[in-house]
């Protein structure tokens, strides 16, 4: 019998990014590997694709959105990321 509770909520996390950016190269590396170490799926949305967050975010990215809010820009903390992903798994919201 499996004791592990399945996860009442699964936060979404994306990753905005623009071409030709280094600081979104870093950023991609580190959600790759929180998610990966947390078994999240994210996804990576680029302002050249998106004119909605191209508005929102032209000067911030690379920008994390966890459940739709801005967590992170510019340099993202993989150890503040961490524990946003974790408090929203536990909470189960």
């Amino acid at each position: 019998m499996d004791k592990t509770a399945p996860r009442a909520h699964q936060p979404e996390l994306a990753l905005v990014t623009k071409a030709d950016c280094h600081l979104c190269d870093d950023a991609r590396k580190v959600v790759a590997n929180v998610a990966a170490e947390l078994g999240l799926p994210w996804r990576e949305e680029r302002l050249e694709d998106n004119p909605v967050l191209a508005e929102r975010f032209a000067e911030e990215v690379p920008v994390v959105l966890v459940d739709g809010i801005q967590r992170d820009f510019w340099k993202i903390d993989p150890v503040r990321l961490r524990r946003i992903l974790q408090s929203r798994l536990n909470s189960g919201a």
